[in-house]
């Protein structure tokens, strides 16, 4: 099963290899510049729940030895 993160990983991925081809014109970039950064926030924002999940069962299961922070 394909998750909502993976699929806009994935058209993430495909807009940065548009750009980098080079063959759009300047408005199509700026919509695919547009897209892409709606995606990354989308992935941010999940990838920011999954840590707060992650925290909430650790939490749970009391094996809390020490936070460390994510990289972004």
């Amino acid at each position: 099963m394909v998750t909502m993160f993976e699929k806009n990983l994935e058209q993430l991925e495909k807009i940065v290899e548009s750009l980098e081809d080079g063959t759009a014109t300047l408005d199509q970039s700026l919509k695919a510049f547009e897209k892409g950064i709606k995606l990354s926030k989308a992935c941010h924002d999940e990838l920011n729940k999954a840590e707060k999940k992650i925290e909430i069962l650790i939490k749970e299961n009391g094996e809390i030895k020490g936070k460390e922070p994510f990289e972004e």
